[in-house]
């Protein structure tokens, strides 16, 4: 089992000495996991299998950018894994990602209870502030984050100028932003 210190090191070692061995270990701690994160987010087995191979391959090319200042070694190898599971399913025209899997970049590590609690309150708190979102600012909140489309194809998809679309974004994120200060003020 890695500690997040350990797996940060794993990933400097292989930013600065290409360390095969560094990876191996990374590989072997990380792998398993992202293969059941893809999995409990839908795909099946062998899909999982490659996607996980990928984020890994992604892991080995982008070390060098790993900063353990801004994020967890498991939060930056998850994203990646969930980077390459969005370009998995665009390629094979599958249907966007759920609304409701948008934070599963939060998949906890089995020991990390309080990481698994965290991340249920999170979702149902953005979830409840979403919901008191104009319908207009949620469609295009929805499309921009959970379809990961850009503000050109959402104005394009929606018949909406270009500085709507923004403008919409905007207010809506300012809303959420302002929703949460408050909390945390409170």
């Amino acid at each position: 089992m890695l500690t997040a210190d350990e797996a940060a090191d794993l990933i400097q070692a292989i930013a600065t000495r290409q360390d095969r061995a560094a990876f191996a270990a990374l590989f072997r701690h990380y792998g398993p996991r992202i293969k059941a994160f893809l999995m409990r987010g839908g795909s099946d087995s062998e899909t999982a299998q490659e996607v996980a191979q990928e984020a890994m391959i992604m892991v080995w090319r982008k070390a060098a950018s790993f900063d353990r200042t801004r994020a967890a070694a498991a939060t930056w190898i998850y994203t990646i894994a969930r980077n390459k599971r969005i370009d998995h399913l665009r390629r094979t025209g599958r249907p966007p990602i759920e609304a409701e899997d948008w934070l599963t970049i939060f998949a906890p590590e089995e020991e990390d209870a309080d990481k698994s609690v965290l991340a249920g309150q999170t979702y149902t708190r953005m979830k409840e502030l979403m919901d008191d979102l104009s319908a207009d600012q949620l469609v295009v909140i929805r499309k921009a984050f959970f379809e990961d489309k850009t503000h050109t194809a959402i104005a394009e998809e929606l018949g909406l100028p270009l500085g709507t679309v923004k403008s919409r974004i905007r207010l809506a994120l300012g809303r959420l932003r302002d929703a949460l200060e408050r909390e945390k003020d409170e």
